[in-house]
């Protein structure tokens, strides 16, 4: 859903930034291209350039995205159903229900 926002609406200045971060980054033209940037890197683009707030950037970097690489790997971890709702709740009220 971030990558479709920022192709549809700031896409300049998302390349712009990411320019000014990584001069090897070449312009990307679409959800692909964004792809090749690490997701966390990605987030700090977004902060940079305003599309979330530092607060919300912490948020999905910190906590969301950390959740769900410990979840995307084989390993001993065990969460419960109110760990589990509250991850989805973030994200909803976040990222879904915004963009």
């Amino acid at each position: 859903m971030l990558y479709h926002y920022v192709i549809d609406n700031v896409l300049p200045q998302f390349n712009a930034e990411a320019k000014r971060r990584d001069p090897k980054w070449k312009d990307a033209k679409n959800a692909d291209d964004l792809a090749r940037m690490k997701e966390h890197e990605f987030l700090n683009v977004l902060e940079a350039i305003s599309v979330v707030g530092k607060n919300v950037k912490q948020e999905l970097q910190n906590h969301c995205l950390q959740l769900r690489n410990a979840c995307g790997h084989p390993n001993s971890l065990t969460l419960g159903p109110n760990r589990v709702a509250a991850h989805i709740e973030t994200l909803i009220l976040n990222v879904f229900s915004r963009f």
